[in-house]
Parts: C-alpha cells; structure tokens; sequence
C-alpha cells in the first residue's frame, strides 16, 4: 500500500425524494461545505469507495444497488495544501459521481476529524453553498438526472 492517496476519488451526493441535499462542513476550512467526497483505495471498485466513504463521514450504510453512479467524471487541480497527500508531481484528481436517495432526512454522524457540522437544504441553496464547483454542479444537475422537475 502506497503512503500517497490515489488521485482518483468519488463524490456522492446524497439526497431525499424533495432533493433535501445533505452537505458536510470540513474541519479544517470553515465555510467549505461539501457532499461525501473521499479517494479510493487499493483494491476498491469506484462503488466500494463510495459505500466506505458513506460510513466514515455520515455513518448512514447503503448497499451497492442503492447507489446511482452518474457515469460522469470531473479532473480538477488538487489545492496547493492538499498536494503533499499525493505522489511528487501530481497536480490533477479524477472524481466520480454517484448519488443516493433516502427517504427522508436524518441526523448523521460526521468524521469529527474531517467535518465539523452537517445541513440538510434545497438542492439549488446546497449548490450556492459548496466551495467547490464539481459538487456546485452535479448538485445542479440532480433534478434532471433524477428525471424530476426543476421547480
């Protein structure tokens, strides 16, 4: 096992029927607000890592079937801070996109050591407050690839 994280992650979106989003706030950045995001592992199928990823930021458990993976992939540029995570000259992550739908919403368990608070809003009030635009815009995106109205 390598000491570097794989620049290959996941972000689930995780939503109710009425698309209540559920957004994270990280510990060390107050105000960065987020879904579940977290880099796979060795070994780990994309659905594996964002099952494990569920449990370890939310406590909420899903099976595989649960999950709806958007077949939808974004590269960014890793923050500057964060770089030392991963092997000399990586520059660019590839995340994947997944989300799940639970029938209401509930309190959570964060990873106090990740995340500081939790918020369940509208998915368009969640979009406006994530820092970061992948998550910005496959939470735009939610309503249509639910095949629900936008209103």
């Amino acid at each position: 096992m390598s000491r570097y994280k794989r620049p290959v992650s996941v972000l689930l979106l995780i939503h109710t029927p009425e698309l209540q989003v559920l957004l994270l706030e990280r510990a060390s950045h107050a105000g960065y607000w987020q879904s579940v995001t977290g880099s796979q592992e060795d070994g780990e199928s994309l659905i594996e890592t964002a099952i494990r990823e569920l449990v370890e930021e939310t406590g909420i458990t899903a099976a595989a079937d649960d999950l709806r993976d958007w077949q939808l992939s974004n590269r960014y540029e890793i923050f500057a801070e964060w770089r030392h995570r991963y092997a000399p000259g990586v520059l660019h992550n590839t995340e994947h996109v997944f989300s799940l739908e639970v029938a209401t919403t509930r309190p959570v368990t964060v990873a106090r050591g990740e995340h500081r608070d939790y918020c369940w809003l509208p998915w368009r009030e969640a979009a406006a407050r994530c820092f970061s635009w992948s998550n910005r815009d496959a939470l735009l995106m939610l309503p249509v690839r639910l095949g629900r109205p936008a209103g």
